[in-house]
Formats: structure tokens, C-alpha cells, sequence
């Protein structure tokens, strides 16, 4: 009978496998932004890192499916950005 450590993956192969994945993240999206769109999203990721993942899902899954053929520049990831932010909510109180 094997031992159940020998059938799960250790620590190390997690962290190989998620330093593999960011590698290759990184790839693709070095090859559908230019290096300004790049700058713009690493920026967005230091400040909001759910948007930044977000938009990062999008455009893989967007090349993936054959959707982009160049890479994005600055003002087209602008666009997205603003497509796939959350609209702001406005809060009224009436005060009488």
C-alpha cells in the first residue's frame, strides 16, 4: 500500500506548477499587449489585483479563442478596462 503523501503533490510541485503557470501568463500576455498596455497593467495590479486578473482572463481566454491577432495597445486595453470595471454606485440620503 502506497503512503498518501506519495499520491498528493508537496509543497515544492504546487509552487513549480503556479511558477510555471505565471510564466507562461506572462507569455502570452507579453505577446497581445505592447509594452505601454504591459506598464498599464502592471500598475492596475499593484493597486487592484482582482481587475488585474480579471482583464489578464480575459485577453488569454480572448487569444486562446483566436479573438486577437496583434498586440493591444495602450488605449484599446483602456477600453477594456473600462468594460470590465464595475460601475461606481452613487448612495442618496434624504435627509428631511
Amino acid at each position: 500500500m502506497s503512503s498518501p503523501s506519495s499520491q498528493q503533490p508537496n509543497d515544492e510541485d504546487i509552487r513549480r506548477r503556479e511558477a510555471e503557470a505565471a510564466a507562461i501568463r506572462q507569455r502570452v500576455l507579453g505577446m497581445v499587449l505592447d509594452p505601454q498596455a504591459r506598464q498599464r497593467l502592471t500598475n492596475i495590479r499593484m493597486v487592484k489585483p482582482d481587475l488585474a486578473a480579471a482583464v489578464e482572463n480575459y485577453l488569454i481566454n480572448a487569444a486562446s479563442a483566436g479573438r486577437l491577432n496583434r498586440a493591444l495597445s495602450d488605449d484599446e486595453l483602456k477600453q477594456i478596462l473600462l468594460s470590465l470595471q464595475q460601475p461606481k454606485r452613487e448612495f442618496k440620503f434624504d435627509r428631511r
